[in-house]
């Protein structure tokens, strides 16, 4: 009977915590509404001064707005907005608050391009650094083509190069009797070593220095080209960072010193003064053209099973390329008798083979319906990412794409002794095949399930070798030479038949244009599939929580609180992505 109670009232407190969350949200929600709609009357100023924050993180391609009205920067939604602004004659100029530590080398790029892009539209482009204290060259190359480039005279600026750090538990492991266990195909797929070894290994080595040398070289040809020096005094000049302000602006890397009030009131003077305003890029949009219907699907994210996060819940950080969801929206796009052609846009490193497959057989699908389908990646389009891409009509990518990683993984980290170490224990009753043990975290593979895993990687591996032969002209031969798992940078990947065309979003769009028979000139629409959801499918997605399990919080709480579960989770977590059959690239985090 006290259980009963304790359930009972439990499930009432739940009830009335979930209703004044609902209610706190609904109040929220009417607030951003009356917002949104005092900002539609648009800026009061005859000219407009577009500008762009880049010290907040970039989605590759929003997923829409968030139920509060907050529409995440994105780099394709940015790219679209100023190739409109371009020719727009109202707007005079664009100013930009400079990221002063590190961007996405392929974000950073596309950005330059997009910049560039709009300066052949007459239009003037400022930017403001508040120091570049990050030494990676990707925050400074996206506005290095930027014609005045102002820098707060007391901060530094720190470029120096480019460094991948690389994460190695095999020591840990070791120490904590933990025994990782992998099959991967083939030596470049890299993604394992995390778990396996203390150290790089020649081919991981090999194949890091190469792809970080490649996108070295294009950051440095682009600063060079952009700021009128030589490649030579560039990297000089990287010898010997840090550099003051002072002798930045004296070399050339900067234009003006002073603080961002002094820059904003110089864009705006540059403008029209008093008669000019500013407009976020994000608010200005890139506006809806009639014409011609070209088709956009995003994927971003890790490849999973079912459906995609697209980023636009508030509350979560989780952004995922659902193969339910992508596969979904290619075929609706396919059946769609106005839909010219498909751009596929991609940012993923890869994840599940079996969501990948899916998504792949509806990109067939797709150009089976007579519906050209073009891909544009992002920063990431490897493993997984690359089989989705391999079947397109054109595939284009950036300089600094990373992309290719061919292969496959799987695997898990034996846990039991680790564990036993804190009085944790399972024991398990196993009823038929001998298979049944093969993801357990709490027993070692035996010399049959390594075999079994063995075989079943292969099979996916000759099956992903096989797509990309059949979907890029290729013998299975040269395939198999230039997969083993290896990543490349798109400038690589050109070379070496994997990709079509090095340019961004916009590349992509002339090149739909040129394979659906429209006319270079002609205004086309743009139209996202799936279609965005609406505030109460928002609503309904983000709160598809039981009032009992609201109840119930505190007491998850305090079992999350205690070491063992904590230690548990640790060793799960590093072990959880990489359970069945991966198609996932080994990224380091460059610095």
């Amino acid at each position: 009977m006290r259980q009963f109670f304790v359930s009972f009232f439990a499930s009432v407190i739940g009830f009335f915590v979930a209703m004044l969350l609902m209610l706190v949200l609904f109040v929220m929600l009417i607030g951003a509404m009356v917002s949104s709609a005092s900002k539609k009357g648009g800026v009061a100023g005859k000219e407009i001064v577009l500008s762009l924050d880049l010290r907040r993180g970039m989605l590759d391609h929003s997923g829409g707005s968030n139920i509060f009205g907050n529409k995440p920067n994105s780099v394709v939604t940015t790219v679209r907005a100023l190739h409109r602004a371009k020719n727009d004659k109202k707007v005079k100029g664009l100013f930009i608050r400079a990221n002063g530590w590190a961007m996405a080398p392929a974000q950073a790029e596309e950005i330059r391009l997009a910049i560039k892009d709009f300066q052949d539209g007459g239009k003037f482009v400022v930017a403001h650094a508040q120091g570049f204290e990050g030494t990676s060259l990707s925050a400074y190359m996206a506005v290095s083509a930027a014609d005045e480039i102002w820098l707060q005279d007391t901060t530094g600026f720190a470029l120096a190069g480019m460094r991948a750090e690389i994460e190695f538990l095999g020591g840990v492991f070791e120490k904590l009797d933990a025994k990782p266990e992998f099959v991967k195909f083939a030596e470049y797929k890299n993604a394992a070593n995390t778990f396996t070894e203390k150290a790089l290994t020649e081919p991981h080595r090999e194949a890091m220095t190469s792809l970080l040398q490649s996108l070295m070289d294009s950051s440095v040809k682009n600063i060079a080209a952009d700021r009128d020096i030589t490649e030579t005094a560039f990297l000089n000049f990287l010898d010997n960072a840090p550099h003051s302000a002072e002798k930045a602006k004296q070399l050339g890397y900067v234009d003006k010193l002073g603080h961002y009030a002094d820059a904003k009131d110089y864009a705006k003077k540059k403008a029209g003064g008093k008669s000019a305003s500013f407009q976020s890029l994000a608010e200005y949009g890139a506006g809806f053209n009639t014409g011609p219907l070209i088709a956009f699907v995003g994927g971003q994210g890790a490849v999973v099973q079912g459906g995609s996060d697209d980023g636009s819940n508030p509350f979560s950080n989780n952004i995922s390329m659902g193969g339910d969801t992508v596969s979904e929206a290619l075929i609706a796009a396919s059946k769609n008798d106005k839909v010219k052609a498909i751009i596929f846009r991609i940012d993923s490193p890869g994840g599940s083979a079996t969501a990948s497959d899916q998504i792949w057989d509806a990109v067939i699908k797709a150009k089976d319906a007579g519906k050209p389908v073009i891909i544009s990646m992002g920063q990431y389009a490897a493993s997984g990412g690359y089989y989705v891409a391999a079947p397109a009509d054109k595939i284009v990518a950036m300089p600094t794409t990373v992309t290719g990683s061919i292969g496959v993984v799987g695997g898990k980290v034996v846990l039991r002794d680790t564990l036993a170490k804190v009085g944790y224990n399972i024991e398990a009753i196993e009823l038929g095949g001998e298979f049944s043990s093969v993801y357990s975290a709490f027993e070692p593979w035996s010399q049959s399930n390594r075999q079994a895993m063995y075989d079943s990687m292969e099979d996916i591996y000759v099956d992903f070798t096989s797509r990309v032969a059949e979907g890029r002209g290729l013998s299975i031969e040269r395939v198999r030479e230039i997969a083993r798992g290896r990543v490349w940078t798109g400038t690589q990947a050109k070379e070496i038949g994997l990709v079509d065309e090095i340019g961004g979003f916009m590349k992509a769009l002339e090149i739909a244009k040129e394979l659906a028979e429209i006319d270079a000139d002609t205004k086309v629409q743009i139209r996202v599939f799936p279609r965005e959801k609406t505030d109460m499918e928002k609503l309904e997605q983000m709160f598809n929580v039981t009032a009992e399990a609201t109840a119930n919080l505190h007491d998850l709480q305090a079992l999350t609180n205690s070491p063992e579960f904590k230690a548990f989770m640790r060793a799960k977590a590093l072990t959880a992505e990489q359970q069945g059959a991966q198609m996932k690239a080994d990224l380091p985090d460059f610095k």
